[in-house]
């Protein structure tokens, strides 16, 4: 009896844990701001030019999506913005977390680059774009360039953070095993400094998406954040909103996603 009772499938509910609990507090969250949105523009708390009714967005979305803003579909729009937030963020994968993890193993190398890197961490990124624009020119290259500017920073503390937070009984149990230094790097170094890396990637995924809106300001003619730009100038609120649900949605895609590796990949965090 005890072998066929561990073959019976779990039943429906509890198949969606996350509808429980918290999950059915942040759906409730969610549809209760949407309400409020709906009542307060219907009862005319607030005008449709600073706050326009949900099917006015509805409708303005489909027709970007259907026929475009200005002679350009949204596909486009979304890959430009995608395209420049991909490139900087892959190379500051590429280079942060190397140069993050080498600065977090040898004080002398984070004595040379934390300087330099804490200087510029905290300027605003218009103090330095017109800087960007005129080493680089006004295509792709220097927004690429500001991108990768602000997610750098938050990947690069996270790496020096991810490494020096390494027990010290893990290297030495390891090396006193005979293990190699690339061995030491590869087996423990890396996988104990995995979680503070997703979170730096986290942050800077959230840092780039603040900086696209700038990035995209000067002699652009495509892009979600340029699309919610140019709308602003002719005070269309619907064409904002749809930009910046569009871009909110793609950012807590990406989130999800992240968090998603991390539980899955991740297992060994909160256990040790």
């Amino acid at each position: 009896m005890t072998s066929l009772k561990s073959t019976v499938p779990p039943s429906r509910a509890s198949r969606w844990p996350s509808l429980s609990g918290d999950g059915w507090i942040s759906l409730a969250t969610v549809a209760g701001v949407l309400v409020l949105w709906w009542v307060a523009t219907h009862a005319g708390w607030v005008s449709d030019l600073f706050l326009p009714k949900p099917e006015q967005v509805l409708r303005t979305f489909w027709e970007i999506l259907t026929q475009g803003y200005k002679g350009v579909s949204l596909l486009s729009h979304l890959g430009d913005s995608l395209y420049r937030l991909a490139i900087a963020l892959i190379l500051a994968v590429i280079t942060a977390v190397p140069l993050g993890m080498a600065c977090g193993a040898y004080r002398p190398l984070r004595a040379v680059f934390e300087p330099l890197i804490e200087f510029y961490r905290p300027l605003p990124p218009l103090a330095y774009y017109t800087l960007l624009v005129i080493w680089l020119g006004i295509e792709d290259a220097s927004k690429i360039a500001l991108l990768f500017l602000a997610a750098f920073a938050p990947l690069y503390i996270a790496a020096v953070a991810g490494v020096q937070r390494v027990p010290r009984d893990r290297i030495l149990g390891s090396q006193s095993l005979g293990a190699s230094r690339w061995q030491i790097f590869r087996h423990v170094i890396f996988p104990s400094a995995l979680p503070d890396l997703f979170t730096g990637l986290r942050t800077a995924i959230g840092f780039a998406y603040t900086t696209l809106v700038a990035a995209e300001m000067v002699a652009a003619v495509s892009g979600i954040g340029w699309m919610v730009l140019d709308a602003s100038k002719f005070l269309r609120s619907d064409v904002i909103f749809v930009g910046v649900v569009i871009m909110g949605g793609i950012a807590v895609a990406l989130d999800s996603l992240l968090r998603w590796i991390m539980g899955s990949r991740l297992t060994w965090v909160g256990r040790e």
